[in-house]
């Protein structure tokens, strides 16, 4: 194998630092201010013309500085710098500088990639400063001149797997390149989500997830071909293990399986969407997610139940608001028989009516259901359209508004009556 010629490491630190004492590093700071200025002038303007102030950009960040856009903007901008003074002066600063960038470049792509792709999970902030220590002591190791002289001896260190040798540096640039491969995974699947689920609502929301998922799938497979062929790993060796996983789905794996599958089903044909108010297996409540393996519904009262994809499709589900969001709620009064039957049913459907929530199209309507043992028995009838917002609170008021109302008007809502006969 052919070896990297390694530069020499500094080994005269005074004469390294005599260097930023040239005159001539006045005129590199000069072209660095030039370069950072631009940069940021730059960066404001795409920002402006964009109008992206919304603070969850991963090119811009909530600041101009913050962003990934900036250090790499200045970082083609020092290249650039180092290119035209190189010809006239003794560089110094640059050679300094353009390690920095590429290291900040680096951080700041990782970083916001994880933020805007994992905004909740607790692992991230360890994640990000992991990179960021990655990230800065393989720049102190280049400006050192150290950084080939490792690889060139990791190098050395190898073992043989099968037909393939593979050594530590071989592991070590396949992890940076998998990682890499990782972030632009994410960052390109993250954009397309953002971009599919922007404006998206109902039904249309559903399927531009489940087209941002099998994106994100997609992109993460091939992200993990391309990292085991840069080990060095002979992808025609995985064909074994396909065809083991297949067994294994085939076997072990069918609910997990099936619950993809259904997954995939749902989000397609829609027959449930975020947003819908389901009940299933006597739990009712608000789709807040359709994932790939399960389904999260939360009730009005806070609980979250996690339900599997499989159970949505194999067992019966009532979907309250599929086809018409409208919903018809149902009270029961009774009053004693002496009481005006005209009356009782203005009195009930004034009641429903001074309530917002109660549709006036088809509006509320009273009957006279049943003559009961103790008094006339009244059903009122109304209709909602949110439902989301719940039914108990609703259903509360209507009957407080009843009972002021029946009161008001002397009509008396009677008690069980029995009569007892002894001997």
């Amino acid at each position: 194998m052919k070896q990297t010629p390694a530069p020499q490491p500094i080994d005269d630190f005074a004469g390294w630092l005599q260097a930023f004492t040239q005159p001539t590093v006045l005129l590199e700071l000069a072209a660095l201010g030039l370069s950072v200025a631009f940069a940021w002038g730059l960066v404001a303007a795409l920002r402006r013309a964009l109008g992206d102030d919304s603070g969850k950009s991963i090119w811009f960040g909530k600041k101009v500085v913050d962003g990934v856009f900036f250090p790499l903007a200045l970082l083609v901008l020092g290249y650039a710098m180092l290119e035209l003074l190189s010809h006239f002066v003794n560089i110094a600063v640059f050679r300094l500088v353009i390690p920095v960038l590429m290291s900040l470049v680096v951080i700041r792509v990782g970083v916001k990639v994880l933020q805007a792709t994992f905004a909740e999970a607790r692992w991230i902030k360890p994640l990000e400063q992991t990179i960021s220590w990655v990230a800065w002591m393989a720049m102190v190791l280049w400006v050192s001149g150290l950084l080939p002289v490792i690889l060139n001896e990791l190098d050395q260190i190898t073992w043989k797997v099968g037909g393939t040798t593979l050594s530590v540096r071989n592991i070590l640039e396949g992890m940076v390149t998998a990682g890499g491969v990782l972030i632009i995974t994410l960052w390109i699947s993250a954009g397309i989500e953002s971009r599919l689920l922007r404006s998206a609502t109902g039904g249309e929301l559903s399927l531009r997830k489940a087209a941002s998922n099998a994106v994100r799938a997609l992109l993460m497979f091939v992200g993990l071909m391309m990292a085991l062929s840069a080990v060095g790993i002979d992808l025609t060796a995985l064909s074994v293990l396909g065809g083991a996983v297949g067994v294994g789905i085939g076997l072990g794996l069918q609910k997990l399986a099936a619950n993809y599958v259904s997954g995939f089903v749902i989000l397609t044909e829609r027959s449930m969407r975020i947003g819908d108010v389901v009940r299933v297996d006597g739990f009712e409540g608000l789709i807040t997610q359709i994932n790939a393996r399960y389904t999260v519904v939360r009730s009005l009262s806070g609980r979250e139940s996690i339900v599997p994809n499989e159970m949505l499709i194999t067992q019966r589900v009532e979907n309250l608001s599929l086809a018409d969001p409208r919903v018809n709620q149902t009270l029961t009064v009774s009053v004693g028989y002496e009481s005006d039957v005209d009356q009782v049913m203005q009195l009930l459907t004034n009641a429903a009516l001074t309530q917002p929530r109660v549709l006036h199209e088809p509006g509320p309507a009273a009957q006279l259901a049943n003559f009961g043992a103790d008094g006339l028995e009244f059903t009122l009838t109304y209709w909602i359209n949110d439902i989301e917002n719940g039914q108990g609170n609703l259903r509360s008021e209507i009957n407080l508004a009843i009972l002021k109302a029946l009161r008001d008007n002397g009509i008396d809502i009677p008690y069980p009556q029995r009569v007892v006969h002894s001997r």
